[in-house]
């Protein structure tokens, strides 16, 4: 099956970190080839586009008519039906809405007192696992190997301004649990995360525009490393849409304005607040 996509791969670009003309964006890959691929193959990339549907459905919960963001799977409206509905205590099919939103939406009308932060953690936790359920084992590597990141280093921030690590942590894994319980210097995780050493470097930069930028160099690699071996196939594909969003995210950022956002990530950590969606 490896070449199964290949006349479709063959006529893409290649991408390079540096590139800032792009032949396509998120929103433009979706529709000029989603109707091309076999159904399962669809489902690997709905489930990327739904980080764009998490972060509406967080906006719609808060104000109804609050603008979203059209890269998403679903549209305002139909995420306003199924908010209705599941209000109402109705249940939708897994075909039509994916489960963790489904539970995540419900549990939003029974728990009233939480703030945004546990709620994007919420969100975030259950997205991760569904995405680490998915029947593409590429995927479901790429969906563990950004909750490992994400987390290591919440973990090691906390540490560096002596906050408590253990609720700030997304996830139900054995290194979720690790980084909420160890009190060893690496969390106990040398050998068990071939990248901690390097993520430890990475969380010592001051610069947390370069400092984005080598997590970004870090999933890259990643990214090449996990597919080399696949030519022409939907993990292919999956990649290629993910630089694109990657390149296309600094792409709008000048530094100054990347510098802003990332110095809110550490005043947002005080404050119990995860970082941005769209740097997620």
């Amino acid at each position: 099956m490896r070449n199964k996509y290949y006349y479709l791969v063959a006529g893409l670009p290649e991408l390079s970190p540096d590139d800032s003309k792009l032949a396509y964006t998120v929103a433009s890959f979706k529709s000029e080839f989603h109707g091309a691929l076999a159904a399962p193959d669809r489902r690997s990339l709905d489930l990327f586009y739904l980080k764009f549907d998490n972060a509406n459905v967080l906006r719609l919960l808060k104000e109804r008519e609050a603008g979203t963001d059209a890269r998403g799977n679903y549209t305002a409206a139909e995420l306003l039906e199924y908010i209705a509905a599941l209000k109402e205590g109705d249940k939708l099919s897994p075909k039509l809405f994916p489960t963790y939103l489904s539970t995540f939406i419900a549990e939003s009308f029974t728990v009233q007192d939480e703030t945004e932060a546990p709620r994007e953690d919420r969100l975030s936790a259950l997205y991760y696992a569904y995405g680490m359920k998915h029947g593409n084992a590429f995927v479901a590597s790429w969906f563990e190997f950004n909750l490992n990141i994400n987390n290591i280093l919440t973990a090691f921030t906390c540490r560096k301004f002596k906050w408590e690590v253990a609720p700030r942590i997304v996830g139900d894994t054995e290194v979720c649990e690790a980084l909420r319980t160890s009190s060893a210097r690496d969390f106990g995780l040398s050998g068990e995360v071939d990248v901690l050493d390097e993520l430890m470097k990475i969380g010592e930069l001051t610069d947390l525009v370069e400092r984005e930028k080598k997590l970004d160099a870090l999933r890259w690699r990643w990214m090449e490393e996990a597919t080399f071996f696949d030519y022409f196939t939907i993990e292919r594909l999956f990649v290629f849409l993910l630089k694109l969003e990657m390149l296309e995210r600094w792409n709008t950022l000048d530094k100054e304005t990347g510098n802003k956002v990332f110095r809110g990530i550490i005043e947002s950590l005080k404050d119990d607040v995860r970082i941005p969606a769209e740097f997620r």
